[in-house]
């Protein structure tokens, strides 16, 4: 449904010279958004969630694959901002065997990692999505990276804008400095009021297209906005671990991402970006959900191969399950995290090589990586840089 334009103009100086300036209406947008025709997408998108979580609660080592789920999240949210890290360059770098990684785009990768958990551990103890948190998260992102000058944590108190070197032929002018943080105040009320009319998964997309919408940071606004995605599915119980990757939608489909934002702006379709967000999460959904599946299926088969094939199977099943929770990790690394001494986690290793599990993907003889290679090749599908 075509609305009027869904915000106004304000004009402000940019060194001396007129600019305007979006500032967008409240939500929810009038007229009424019209749920009828979002209905069978909301209800097949809720459906594919709903299928996802209860794979995950039945997945037999359910809490080893939260750590890879996160990290490949990260990765695709921040590629969509052109960052040339691979799942795999984050990996190593947390094992600080980032050799040859574009070591930037991977401590960005990183600070994600570490936004995300944090903001569900304080979603867990009890918080709301408010502007403390939301300003946290940033802190958190962009911490000791490329945005470390850009005001971590701060609404922003300059102008910025999106594509081109001056706002003046800019894509998108989002609201001046003065309006940002009542327009962000507005959001968040949206976001934590309680609202029974309003299918949750819509709420969802609304508010992050707000958000992106209203850009209050100078830098890291992408992901800020995508990880609100993740942290309101997981508010909402939707979702009850983020074991989700709402951001690969986004990703193969860039261009279309960026479009629907801007045309909601102009023409007031809120329908249309909805039908957009709710197919991407129902995308995503059930690529995670075959992921889900194909990797609880890869866990069991090589269990069952450690018992039958190795002779006393312990330490190669306990190395077995530190790989499933940590697909890279060095003999060191492994022997730590599985409580061993380092010359039975090496044993194990070669043990688990000679059946095809484990590889060793360095060639070198010191500082070697192992790494658990079909659940690494599943976790890297679609998760490799633009």
């Amino acid at each position: 449904m075509r609305r009027p334009r869904t915000g106004s103009y304000a004009q402000v100086l940019f060194r001396g010279e007129p600019i305007d300036a979006f500032v967008p209406d409240e939500l929810p947008p009038l007229p009424p958004i019209d749920f009828e025709q979002l209905l069978q997408p909301l209800i097949d998108a809720g459906a594919a969630l709903a299928r996802l979580d209860e794979a995950a609660s039945l997945l037999s080592g359910h809490d080893q694959i939260l750590y890879s789920f996160i990290r490949r999240e990260a990765a695709l949210s921040s590629q969509i901002e052109g960052s040339q890290s691979s799942f795999e360059d984050l990996l190593r770098y947390e094992l600080d065997q980032a050799q040859g990684a574009p070591i930037d785009d991977v401590r960005e990768v990183s600070n994600y990692v570490r936004a995300l958990e944090y903001g569900i551990e304080r979603l867990d103890q009890g918080a709301e999505i408010d502007e403390r948190l939301v300003c946290e998260l940033h802190r958190q992102i962009l911490a000791s990276s490329r945005g470390a000058d850009k005001e971590p944590g701060q609404i922003r108190s300059r102008m910025n804008w999106i594509g081109g070197p001056h706002p003046a032929i800019a894509a998108f002018v989002p609201p001046p400095p003065d309006q940002v943080q009542p327009a962000l105040a507005s959001l968040l009320d949206f976001i934590n009021a309680p609202d029974p009319e309003t299918p949750v998964l819509a709420r969802i997309g609304m508010a992050h297209l707000q958000f992106e919408t209203i850009h209050p940071f100078l830098d890291g606004n992408g992901r800020v906005g995508r990880l609100l995605i993740a942290l309101s599915l997981h508010q909402s119980r939707l979702l009850h671990a983020p074991i989700f990757h709402p951001s690969l939608a986004f990703k193969q489909r860039r261009a279309d991402y960026y479009y629907f934002l801007d045309y909601v702006r102009q023409e007031g379709d809120w329908e249309a970006w909805l039908t957009f967000f709710i197919h991407g999460l129902h995308d995503a959904a059930d690529e995670a959900l075959d992921m889900v599946r194909r990797i609880s299926a890869l866990f069991g088969a090589d269990r069952d191969r450690i018992v039958a094939e190795i002779a006393r199977p312990a330490s190669a099943l306990a190395v077995h399950a530190m790989l499933s929770h940590r697909p890279l990790g060095t003999v060191l690394s492994i022997a730590d995290q599985a409580n061993i001494a380092s010359p039975t986690a090496a044993t194990a290793l070669r043990q688990l090589a000679q059946l095809g599990i484990a590889a060793e993907i360095t060639g070198r003889r010191r500082d070697r990586i192992f790494a658990y290679a079909e659940y690494l090749d599943i976790l890297s599908e679609g998760a490799e840089p633009l």
